[in-house]
């Protein structure tokens, strides 16, 4: 296992294997993305764009296992931006972090708790933001697709500090494996101040 850091623009480099994993990852519950190369490397080029974006990658061998991204708020997209711009925070002292996504055979051995560790390293290198935060897709508890076994994760954000907005929250678009069209979804955000 090796983990390789990527700034701005030479995440350019990863897209291809970055794009595969979000596919493959993000195809579980509790997102059930049916994902697409196109739409992947439309969304990555947004982190390609911005010079404080940060990707940390982990590999196994040359293979991709997991990766996690945060990007200055700032130089998110309209409707990253829109539900904190509508309560009136300052973007620019705000960091999103993007997705942390690891293949299962990989998780319970402390990944993603070091996910967490070098954004967080990465944001305070900058030492003029306020806030970090992210969001987390909104599914009902009677979801037809909801595994036995799933814990959804929020034990673990508050562990890292964050707390679940009951405020700021975004619609997101996107095809569901079960699904014949996009249908929106509710994006909640969790906050740390820093």
């Amino acid at each position: 296992m090796r983990s390789c850091i990527y700034i701005g623009k030479e995440i350019e480099t990863v897209v291809t294997p970055l794009a595969a994993l979000r596919i493959e990852v993000f195809r579980d519950f509790p997102y059930l993305y049916e994902g697409s190369f196109e739409y992947e490397k439309d969304y990555l080029q947004t982190y390609v764009n911005s010079e404080r974006a940060f990707l940390f990658a982990v590999f196994d061998n040359e293979k991709m296992v997991g990766a996690t991204t945060c990007i200055p708020l700032i130089d998110e997209t309209a409707e990253v931006k829109e539900p904190f711009e509508g309560v009136g925070m300052k973007l620019e002292e705000i960091f999103y972090f993007g997705e942390s996504i690891l293949l299962k055979e990989y998780r319970g051995k402390g990944i993603g708790k070091r996910f967490f560790e070098e954004r967080e390293r990465h944001v305070a290198g900058f030492g003029n933001y306020t806030t970090t935060c992210f969001c987390a897709v909104d599914r009902p508890e009677n979801h037809p697709l909801w595994p036995k076994a799933y814990v959804p994760l929020d034990e673990f954000w508050e562990s890292r500090g964050y707390k679940k907005s009951e405020v700021l929250k975004s619609k997101f678009s996107w095809k569901d494996i079960n699904e014949p069209l996009e249908t929106e979804k509710t994006m909640i955000y969790w906050l740390k101040k820093i």
